[in-house]
């Protein structure tokens, strides 16, 4: 872990609901006092109520989340469910500052008592409280949380859910990840001095000092691989060699996919697609396929079991590797390890689609719920990624793309266009 040079401390708060709040709180971490994240659902001495609570949000995302793998009858209540978190067309701009349901009841439940005894364990030591999911915000608000309080937000486009029922009044301060967040909290009613133009938090270990001397380091050797013809190269070395140095001659790795399926395990079947796939490419070392199956035991007795039908003996050291971990922090810690030696991204628009800054091009599996909608419209706009074609044929489109230098145009793009330094902006802003 990669500390913070400013010696300034805050608590780091998030929610285990699928990865996404937690994976943004990780790069954080070095701020808080142990070195560690506190999830609101699930921290030792939790109220029973406020537990029970979480569970049950929990146990409604996890069901929803997988519901749009179910013809017709999950497509419905998906998007029944969809339909009250959507996020509203930015134009025309208009006041947006009114409240929902989803939005009052939440309220109703944070004022009968939700979340105080987090609050209440941590206001002791009046230190800024950031935090990834705006539920908690709006708990340390409600219960006078003496220092202040920072939500950093882990999309490229926020519901109204995001601000508070007072939103005018509102002491919260936002980190925001894009310039369309910043703007659409406004609508939201946040006055314009609370918001903070941070980018999204990565990993630092990605990333390296100021300098960016880990990222140019690892995305000179993706680029070897994501330009094979030297396509890109012949028309852009100017380019490279401005921001990136001198390529080396070779990797020394084969082209390395990297497909991740989310916390609620939805989609573990394309990743099977793709392997299958690329079979006798992975068999011949021109392709190393890894599977992400995180921490559900569930989506890793999934990918092994499909591996070894499809002719995949363990420990899977053939071309194709499983990656797993029991807790979140250690997977997090191994996924960005392992993002070092990956050139290709397969993922859905989750919060991973800020992680094209890092130079990794990403293929975009089906968006699941409205904002990742906006977040593979940004990845697009962005021009660091491109919607998967059928991955039973995989083998084919795949090449051609990677023969024109598309992957290597889109790295560059993620690399040059989107903000990287998300974390350390976060730290210089609590430092003021």
């Amino acid at each position: 872990m990669v500390k913070d040079a400013s010696g300034k401390e805050a608590w780091i708060v998030a929610v285990s609901m699928g990865y996404g709040h937690q994976r943004t709180a990780f790069p954080l971490r070095s701020l808080s006092p142990d070195g560690k994240v506190i999830n609101a659902n699930d921290y030792e001495g939790i109220p029973l109520k406020d537990k029970e609570v979480w569970l049950s949000s929990r146990r409604f995302y996890d069901f929803v989340s997988n519901l749009k793998r179910i013809p017709v009858f999950g497509w419905l209540i998906f998007y029944i469910f969809d339909r009250f978190q959507r996020i509203l067309n930015f134009y025309p701009k208009r006041d947006l500052s009114g409240s929902n349901v989803t939005l009052r009841q939440m309220f109703k439940l944070i004022k009968s008592g939700w979340g105080k005894d987090l609050i209440q364990r941590l206001e002791a030591k009046k230190i800024p409280f950031i935090t990834t999911f705006f539920t908690t915000a709006f708990m340390a608000e409600e219960f006078n949380y003496p220092g202040e309080i920072f939500c950093v937000t882990a999309d490229a486009d926020v519901a109204r859910a995001w601000a508070p029922l007072n939103s005018k009044k509102t002491r919260i301060q936002y980190c925001a990840s894009t310039e369309r967040v910043a703007e659409r909290l406004k609508l939201y009613g946040v006055k314009e001095e609370n918001i903070h133009l941070t980018g999204y938090p990565l990993p630092k270990e990605n990333i390296g000092e100021l300098s960016m001397d880990v990222l140019k380091k690892d995305m000179a050797l993706r680029l070897v691989n994501l330009d094979p013809s030297k396509h890109y190269f012949k028309e852009y070395r100017a380019v490279i060699k401005e921001n990136i140095g001198e390529l080396p001659e070779v990797s020394g790795r084969p082209l390395t996919i990297l497909f991740s399926v989310g916390g609620a395990g939805a989609q573990k079947d394309i990743g099977m697609k793709i392997v299958e796939s690329l079979r006798d490419n992975i068999k011949n070392k021109k392709v190393r396929m890894i599977l992400s199956a995180g921490v559900r035991q569930e989506s890793v007795d999934y990918f092994r079991s499909n591996l070894k039908n499809l002719g995949f003996r363990e420990p899977f050291d053939d071309g194709v590797e499983l990656l797993s971990a029991i807790g979140l922090s250690d997977y997090f810690s191994l996924f960005n390890e392992t993002l070092r030696r990956t050139d290709i991204l397969w993922t859905k628009p989750s919060e991973l689609s800020f992680y094209c800054a890092l130079g990794i091009p990403i293929i975009i599996a089906p968006p699941i719920g409205s904002q990742e909608d906006f977040n593979r419209e940004w990845l697009l706009k962005v021009g660091a990624a491109m919607n998967q074609y059928d991955p039973s044929y995989t083998h084919e489109w795949l090449f051609d793309y990677l023969k024109d230098g598309w992957f290597a145009e889109a790295a560059m793009h993620g690399f040059l266009d989107a903000e990287k330094m998300g974390t350390y902006n976060i730290e210089k802003l609590i430092a003021k």
